[in-house]
């Protein structure tokens, strides 16, 4: 049966099972050990118990600039009845081996970090010391051992310093350079070969070209197999073609784990499974796996003479899905061959700010950002889908919807499995209406040294969010249908308004595009042939946009985008038009702009964090009138 043929290829089995498949067919046991410098021990995991090869400190050392003396020719001694001892004419300093034995009634000068003189017991302070006359008077006694390092006191030779299994950071590599061990044994780094695939993909650096994309997904794959110890072969992009794959492969034959970006679905230009099926046996264990994002994963084992199995694994080209299955299946193989601990999953109790669907059938990961509410922490979904770049790095943690489920309530008490061992608060929380305006001086407060974090919900999202007391502040532009007044209609005793500026909203569309002439605008945005891009629900670019048509659904009324920009981006590109957008944004893309209407972009404050000092920060930013000066050169006025 050719590889075309074979039914397994997309039959979509549960998560656990192609785990388990997967697995089955490995050796999980960590790979064999080498001998490495220490220089490059860093973050590696021993791989046998290290033993002190000398005492440290390998003799009596000073603790103190001073004078090596016996103890018991000190007792007795005072401020107004110094002992005074001969003064030998020895000086020792670190480095330098005594030869001269100290004998009672006398001592030696002695530098901190020096050999103390055979005899010896203690070091005086020099402070608590006088010369006169060649003779050493001692204001204060000391008792044996005062100021003094033993041998051995710190590490005895022959003592377990360091055990195996154990990962080195800069702690643990100084104690090896103390010990003066200058190479030690650990366990091999896995060496993972990753391949991307795809006519589309460009290499960073490059020229954009229309419908391609930069690889991110082996930058993204490569930096995580650094962090879990192993050591990433990049061998470059391969084209949609049998050959070139083929031969790929064959390279990367020679790695710990081979991993490719793309080509995992059933479509006739997906070759990369295909390429797989030919490796060897046992071959693909699993392709197509109920998880959102990651169902098209294909999972593969290659067996090897006189060699560990193969593992490969064709993983989706969206990043977030990515490196979604990444982490899921091919990191704890990597753990473990690396000889790393399995980390543990930490966990945090959220709630949902509002209903989440989910597709029954599927195990679904939802990226969320959290925020602190007055009593509780709250988990905003992320919801760019799985071919968003930013996402995953912008995301704090993740909710695992269970496949028999097809939705979430709002208010829904939730486990987010963190990122991270730890979340790092943001200073400031921004909940609310995307604006070019809001990035530049969220811009000038991270040159303070403040943090921000920023979900995009739109406006009416953000007024509820600053009703819950979820965020410090609100950008919004609400238009009040009954006043006609932006923002102010909305406000209650809880929430302070701080006045932001004036954005101009207006329809944009391609230069020279006659359809768009003043007097036929209104025609135009209703033409069946002419194709708009609206903006999401909730935002007050989507109320502006529902007031202008009516009633009438246009072509294209349904796609929503996010931001201004994916609005100006749909229409530069041909994909749409027309849409409704701030009129910086379309300036800068090159679009024509006709003015709807001239509205407040205003901020919305929870009273009860007026007072916080980074909410005072930001305010005093909008409120400097350099700041409103370059606001204004960017075009949103202060009036």
């Amino acid at each position: 049966m050719s590889a075309r043929e074979q039914t397994q290829f997309l039959e979509v089995i549960d998560r656990d099972e192609a785990e388990r498949r997967f697995r089955a067919a490995l050796d999980l046991s960590p790979l064999e050990s080498e001998i490495i410098l220490i220089s490059r021990t860093l973050d590696r995991i021993l791989a046998e118990d290290v033993l002190a090869p000398i005492d440290v400190p390998a003799f009596d050392r000073a603790n103190v600039d001073g004078f090596a003396v016996q103890a018991a020719d000190t007792f007795g001694s005072a401020e107004d009845s110094p002992r005074t001892l001969r003064l030998n004419q020895e000086i020792l300093r670190p480095g330098v081996q005594p030869h001269e034995t100290l004998r009672a009634g006398t001592a030696t000068s002695i530098a901190t970090g020096a050999m103390l003189p055979r005899g010896a017991d203690a070091v005086v302070m020099i402070e608590y010391t006088e010369i006169r006359d060649g003779q050493l008077n001692i204001s204060r006694p000391v008792v044996p051992g005062a100021n003094v390092t033993f041998t051995g006191t710190d590490v005895g030779q022959g003592e377990v310093v360091l055990r195996r299994g154990e990962q080195l950071s800069a702690r643990e590599t100084a104690v090896l350079a103390a010990l003066g061990v200058a190479q030690v044994r650990v366990i091999r780094q896995p060496r993972v070969a990753i391949l991307s695939t795809g006519n589309e993909l460009l290499q960073p650096g490059q020229p954009i070209r229309l419908g391609c994309v930069y690889d991110s997904n082996s930058t993204m794959l490569a930096d995580s197999i650094r962090e879990l110890g192993g050591e990433p072969i990049p061998l470059g992009i391969f084209p949609d073609d049998d050959e070139a794959l083929d031969r790929g492969l064959r390279l990367a034959l020679e790695y710990d784990m081979v991993l490719l970006s793309g080509g995992t679905s059933k479509g006739e230009g997906d070759l990369a499974y295909r390429a797989v099926a030919r490796l060897g046996k046992p071959g693909i264990v699993a392709h197509g796996i109920a998880l959102k994002p990651g169902k098209p994963l294909c999972l593969a084992v290659i067996d090897r003479p006189s060699r560990r199995p193969l593992p490969v694994a064709v993983l989706p080209g969206f990043p977030t899905s990515a490196i979604f299955t990444f982490h899921e299946f091919l990191a704890p193989v990597l753990r473990r061959w690396a000889g790393r601990q399995d980390e543990a999953t930490t966990t945090i109790s959220a709630r949902l700010p509002f209903r989440v669907n989910s597709e029954r059938g599927r195990t679904e990961y939802l990226l969320v950002g959290l925020v602190e509410s007055r009593s509780e922490v709250v988990a905003y979904p992320m919801g760019k889908g799985s071919g968003s770049v930013t996402a995953f790095a912008r995301a704090d943690g993740f909710v695992v919807i269970p496949r028999q489920r097809e939705y979430l309530e709002a208010g829904s008490v939730v486990e987010v499995r963190l990122l991270a061992k730890k979340v790092k608060p943001a200073d400031l929380v921004v909940i609310g209406s995307h604006c070019t305006g809001l990035d530049f001086l969220l811009g000038l407060l991270h040159e303070q040294g403040w943090t921000s974090k920023v979900l995009n919900v739109g406006s009416q999202g953000g007024l509820e969010a600053v009703r819950r007391g979820e965020c410090d502040l609100a950008g919004v532009h609400l238009l009040d249908p009954y006043s006609d007044r932006y923002n102010e209609p909305f406000v209650t005793e809880e929430i302070v308004l701080v006045s932001g500026y004036i954005r101009r909203q207006g329809i944009v569309h391609r230069r020279g595009d006659e359809r768009f002439e003043k007097d036929r605008i209104d025609k135009t945005i209703r033409d069946p042939e002419c194709v708009m891009v609206n903006r999401n629900r909730g935002s007050g670019t989507r109320l502006l946009i529902d007031r202008l048509l009516g009633e009438a659904r246009p072509a294209g009324y349904l796609c929503e985008a996010k931001s201004h920009h994916a609005v100006v981006a749909a229409v530069a590109q041909g994909r749409a038009d027309w849409g409704v957008a701030i009129e910086p944004v379309a300036r800068a893309a090159g679009l024509t702009f006709h003015e709807l209407q001239e509205e407040r972009y205003d901020f919305l404050i929870p009273r009860e964090r007026q007072q916080r000092p980074v909410v005072q920060a930001f305010v005093a930013l909008l409120h400097d009138p350099f700041v409103r000066q370059q606001l204004a050169e960017r075009g949103f006025p202060a009036e």
